[in-house]
């Protein structure tokens, strides 16, 4: 699926004044692990467990290699690995969210953050941006600042044109090759939170939030399921509340098309000590709760009994 919004091509940025293009020229920025074949309609997608920080990345950033890991979604894509072996693909990033956030739109960004005046077409006033978690994110964690100075905005630019589109263009291929294939798609984007998120009055400590952007970016049957399956494995579920669903969610969810997308966010505190970002005696047994989850949802979408409309109507 193109991205439309704010997508302008730009000219390429001399390579002498900014090295962005070898920030990940030892390695891949992303991987997309494949079964051999793809036998769902489900896509999985963890954008923001990457841990590959860059060497030149850290010497622009103020804060050490343990703290600039406040916002990484630690081995999400390891919770969500079995999706591979019930025929689904899995997309994950190896760049992390600090760097730069592929569930933002293209050009949202903070010009508090750069040393000379954005192009029109930056998105400046999002709430996103207002809280410092633009493309190129401000902070990590509770307002911790990760940069030491103001960038140019050639390193915003380049991020975005070698690493977020080709990313969104990797997501889009996948969603449009899956729905070519089976007449639908099902995106999963799979992302965790801190164990001091609460909601309700109450103060409730989910174990799962559900995000659907509020019943617009997947079926009814679709976040019903999801949220019916974790709570039968033992699990307190939240539903959109504080968490909906993000650009990613929002963007690629068409349920009116055969195309949905449901968010679902993971309390680190299940599975990980989040000083140490080690993990934790819960992870094997949270691991194994994800491959029941993934499976039974897998059913419920009509590749298994019973069978839910997930259909275009």
């Amino acid at each position: 699926m193109a991205l439309s919004r704010h997508d302008q091509s730009l000219p390429a940025v001399d390579p002498s004044l900014i090295s962005v293009a070898d920030d990940f020229a030892g390695a891949a920025p992303f991987q997309t692990r494949r079964p051999s074949h793809q036998s769902v309609p489900f896509i999985f997608n963890s954008p923001h467990s990457g841990r590959s920080y860059p060497e030149r990345f850290l010497a622009l950033s103020r804060l050490d290699r343990q703290a600039i890991r406040r916002s990484e979604d630690c081995y999400v894509d390891e919770l969500f690995a079995a999706a591979v072996s019930f025929g689904a693909p899995l997309l994950c990033a190896n760049f992390p969210r600090a760097y730069l956030d592929v569930n933002r739109e293209p050009w949202e960004l903070d010009p508090r953050m750069f040393s000379e005046t954005l192009p029109a077409y930056a998105n400046i006033r999002s709430p996103r941006v207002a809280g410092g978690l633009g493309t190129v994110p401000r902070i990590v964690g509770e307002g911790q600042e990760i940069y030491a100075g103001k960038l140019p905005f050639g390193e915003a630019r380049q991020r975005v044109e070698t690493f977020y589109k080709p990313y969104h263009a990797c997501l889009g291929r996948l969603l449009s090759e899956t729905q070519a294939a089976f007449g639908l798609a099902v995106l999963i984007d799979c992302h965790s939170m801190p164990a001091s998120i609460r909601v309700g009055e109450a103060g409730l400590r989910p174990d799962f939030i559900i995000g659907d952007r509020f019943n617009t970016s997947a079926s009814a049957a679709l976040s019903e399921a999801a949220i019916g399956i974790l709570v039968s494995l033992g699990y307190t579920v939240a539903h959109n509340k504080p968490y909906a669903g993000g650009f990613i969610t929002e963007h690629y969810g068409r349920p009116a098309r055969g195309l949905h997308a449901l968010q679902i966010e993971v309390n680190r505190g299940l599975y990980m000590n989040e000083r140490s970002y080690r993990k934790s005696s819960g992870f094997l047994p949270l691991a194994d709760d994800m491959v029941r989850f993934v499976e039974r949802l897998i059913a419920a979408a009509g590749f298994g009994r019973p069978p839910m409309p997930l259909a275009a109507e």
